[in-house]
C-alpha cells in the first residue's frame, strides 16, 4: 500500500490527513498496520530543505528512508536510477554465470534463449527510464554475454528503443 502526498508551502496538515485515512481505512477493514515495515520516503528539491518530522501511527515513528523498492524497483529520493541500475545489473552478472556454465556443458543452441529470457529480461526492465550512463553499464553486461554465446546480441539502446516503440 502506498500514500503519495503533496506538500507544499510548508504545510503538512493534507498529507497528514491523507495518511490518517488510510489508517481510518485500515481500521474499518480490520486491517493493521505494520509500523515496523512502514517507511517514509520524503522527496524534496527545494533549495533550503525544512525539517520533515516523521510520522507517528499508533504512537511510533516511521522511519524516514533515503530509498526503497516499490515493486521490484529501488526508488531513490532524489529519483534517480543509479541505485535501481546497479541492482539490475548485479542480477544480470549472476545470471551470466549460467550462462557460462550452459557453454561448458556445450549446449549452443539454448545459449542465446537463455539469454533472451533470463538476462535480457532483466536489462530491459525498467529500461524506459534509464538515462545514458545506465545504458552504458547496462551495455558491458550485454558485451559480456557476446563473449560468452560467441553471437551479436541486440544492444541496449536497441532493446530501449523496441521498448518505447511498443509503448507507443
Amino acid at each position: 500500500m502506498s500514500v503519495v502526498g503533496l506538500i507544499t508551502k510548508n504545510n503538512e496538515t493534507a498529507y497528514r490527513e491523507e495518511v490518517q485515512r488510510l489508517m481510518d481505512w485500515c481500521r474499518t477493514n480490520n486491517l493493521s498496520l505494520n509500523v515496523d515495515k512502514t517507511k517514509e520516503m520524503v522527496v524534496d528539491f527545494r533549495r533550503v530543505r525544512g525539517d520533515h518530522a516523521p510520522l507517528n501511527i499508533n504512537g511510533s515513528a516511521v522511519e524516514i528512508v533515503q530509498s526503497t523498492k516499490f515493486l521490484g524497483v529501488h526508488i531513490m529520493e532524489n529519483l534517480t536510477w543509479s541505485l535501481n541500475t546497479s541492482s539490475i545489473a548485479k542480477k544480470a552478472q549472476q545470471r551470466l554465470y549460467f550462462l557460462r556454465r550452459l557453454r561448458k556443458a556445450h549446449l549452443p543452441p539454448i545459449l542465446s534463449m537463455f539469454y533472451r529470457g533470463t538476462v535480457e529480461s532483466i536489462l530491459s526492465s525498467c529500461i524506459i527510464a534509464c538515462n545514458a550512463s545506465d545504458r552504458k553499464t547496462l551495455q558491458r553486461i550485454v558485451r559480456t554475454a557476446e563473449k560468452i554465446i560467441g553471437v551479436s546480441l541486440p544492444s541496449v539502446t536497441d532493446i530501449h528503443t523496441t521498448r518505447c516503440t511498443r509503448q507507443m
